[in-house]
Parts: structure tokens; C-alpha cells; sequence
């Protein structure tokens, strides 16, 4: 149980100290350190899984879908290859077999581009590990006079992933750029097992982001 609660503490918390530590490399040291905000859509299948979890009939497990968040960091110690880190979740609950749920990822990477800050358009490559995690939680309470309030959380799962990312960085100055961008997620575990979340492990990430460089041209 103490192991399981550490797991979770530690994907909660690693991905913002790990952005925090990009931010704080100062940029006369490093060829160059990004940050960024983006906003955009993940999909995957259906596991076409029926549960009655509230009493009320059976209802199916959705495909994912919805508005989808994210930021995330880099640091280039060399003109064309870095590390960095990404933190994806959807923005709001969705319905989930008469449940609401919310996903989430995050992955370590290695950056590579081929072309260097000179350029007004630079296209970016990153490949690494990270996870990911399905949060359940009862739908909202609502009544005639108070309206309608959130509920907790009552479960939750953790899935090792793959990453894979293909994006363009077009620079609308010397630091502001725009980044649309495609991830590919491998989640181990999502379609597998009695009751499968989704129908797919391959989860493809669709976003446009605004970010800034600080440091290296």
C-alpha cells in the first residue's frame, strides 16, 4: 500500500519539478531553454466495455475525446539536440460508463533538430518514456438550491508509456513561437486485460501551442 502511494505521488509531482528544473537553467549556460503552452485533442477507440456502476443500467466506455492541455519544456545544451518534458491532460471530466474520468500523460524525451535557430521554421523530433493515468470520479451532485458541485476521485490507474513526437516550431521573433505538433502515446495496457479501458494502446495527441525561447539564435 505505502509502494502504491509513492507511485502515485511520484507521477504527480515528477513532471513539475522536472519543468521547474528546465526553467531554471540559466540561458548563458545553455544553448538554448523553451517553455510552452498548447491546446488541442488526443483520441482513442472505444474498449466497447458495458458496466452498471451506479445502479442505474449499463452504460458503455466512451472513446477518448475532448479538449486536451499542454505544457512542457526543453533544454538544448547542443544546437541541435536537447531534453525536455511534457505534461498532457484533459481539460475538463468526461463521461465515462455512467462515471465521469480524466486522463493524463506524461513523458521524458530527447529533442533533436536539424535545423538551428537561424531558422525561422525549425522542425523538432522527440522520442521518449514516461506514463500515464486514468482518473475515475463520481459524476457531479446537484440539487434544486445549491446547483451542482464537483465530486472526488475514487479510483485511478498507471500505465508505463512510449512517446513519440513529430512538430514545427515557426518563429514569429527571435523568441515567440508557434508549434503545432503531432504525439504519438503507446500506453501498456490500455486495451488489454477483463476490463480494458480503451480499444487501442496507440493514443495520437493532436495540439497548437505558443511558447518562448530564452538564450541560443
Amino acid at each position: 500500500m505505502l509502494k502504491h502511494s509513492f507511485y502515485k505521488l511520484a507521477i504527480r509531482t515528477t513532471p513539475l519539478m522536472l519543468l521547474l528544473l528546465l526553467l531554471s537553467v540559466h540561458p548563458a549556460k545553455a544553448q538554448s531553454v523553451s517553455a510552452y503552452l498548447g491546446f488541442g485533442t488526443a483520441t482513442d477507440s472505444s474498449s466497447n466495455v458495458f458496466a452498471d456502476n451506479l445502479g442505474g443500467g449499463f452504460f458503455g466506455s466512451p472513446r477518448m475525446a475532448g479538449l486536451f492541455g499542454q505544457f512542457g519544456g526543453d533544454f538544448m545544451w547542443k544546437p541541435h539536440l536537447g531534453f525536455g518534458a511534457e505534461y498532457t491532460w484533459r481539460v475538463r471530466q468526461g463521461s465515462y460508463q455512467d462515471l465521469n474520468y480524466r486522463p493524463e500523460f506524461y513523458d521524458f524525451n530527447a529533442v533533436w533538430r536539424p535545423l538551428t535557430r537561424s531558422a525561422r521554421i525549425v522542425p523538432e523530433l522527440q522520442g521518449g518514456i514516461g506514463g500515464a493515468t486514468l482518473k475515475i470520479y463520481l459524476p457531479p451532485t446537484c440539487i434544486s438550491i445549491g446547483g451542482c458541485q464537483s465530486s472526488g476521485q475514487i479510483a485511478s490507474s498507471s500505465h508505463f508509456q512510449l512517446h513519440g513526437s513529430a512538430g514545427l516550431r515557426l518563429y514569429a521573433t527571435p523568441h515567440i513561437f508557434i508549434r503545432p505538433q503531432i504525439d504519438i502515446h503507446y500506453v501498456v495496457g490500455f486495451s488489454s486485460g477483463q476490463n480494458p479501458e480503451f480499444g487501442s494502446n496507440w493514443v495520437p495527441v493532436y495540439t497548437i501551442a505558443v511558447g518562448y525561447t530564452f538564450g541560443g539564435q
